[in-house]
């Protein structure tokens, strides 16, 4: 039964941290819904821990992986404040153990967790992150760190034809806000 707390005419519903709970441990589950519970930004966090996809091609499941995926939602924020067009904001980031990377698999991933958290694509600004990286014989030359928005045609609720664009202040200011905000509070 998802949670849903109510705070004066307003009433959040937790249902996308319920249907999560299936594909994740009890700890990540409880730290869920302490940041949805919580206070200051840390309330726009639905989810973050590693989101496991399953590939194509039956049981040679090409194109299966795992990723970084964190979850925030606008909406919890500031009821009472303007409303956001796209409210949900799904961040991804490769991580060392996965085979396939964000950006080769993005549609599928995109399908994935709007089908399995119910978002709403229209509703959701979607994220690709990819930290800093040194390299060189003694890590003498950096790669910056680099968010990219990803805008899909949605067809028949698949996410299809991919397009990046570099995300640019001030809205990577924002997004940089909301993701360090989140990531004091861990």
């Amino acid at each position: 039964m998802p949670v849903t707390k109510i705070q004066g005419n307003t009433c959040t519903d937790y249902s996308i941290f319920h249907r999560a709970r299936q594909q994740t441990s009890g700890r990540t589950r409880l730290r869920c819904l302490m940041r949805s519970l919580g206070s200051g930004n840390s309330t726009m966090m639905v989810y973050d821990d590693i989101f496991s996809w399953e590939g194509w091609g039956g049981q040679l499941r090409l194109a299966s992986g795992e990723c970084r995926l964190r979850i925030f939602d606008l909406q919890k924020e500031n009821a009472d404040g303007p409303a956001h067009l796209r409210p949900i904001i799904v961040i991804v980031s490769d991580i060392p153990e996965s085979r396939m990377s964000v950006r080769s698999c993005t549609g599928h991933i995109a399908t994935n967790v709007a089908r399995q958290f119910t978002i709403e694509p229209d509703r959701m600004l979607y994220i690709e992150f990819y930290p800093e990286t040194a390299y060189g014989e003694h890590n003498e030359h950096i790669i910056p760190e680099k968010y990219d928005v990803v805008e899909f045609t949605w067809h028949e609720g698949r996410a299809i034809e991919p397009r990046w664009r570099t995300l640019k202040p001030p809205m990577l200011d924002v997004i940089k806000e909301i993701v360090e905000a989140s990531d004091t509070t861990k």
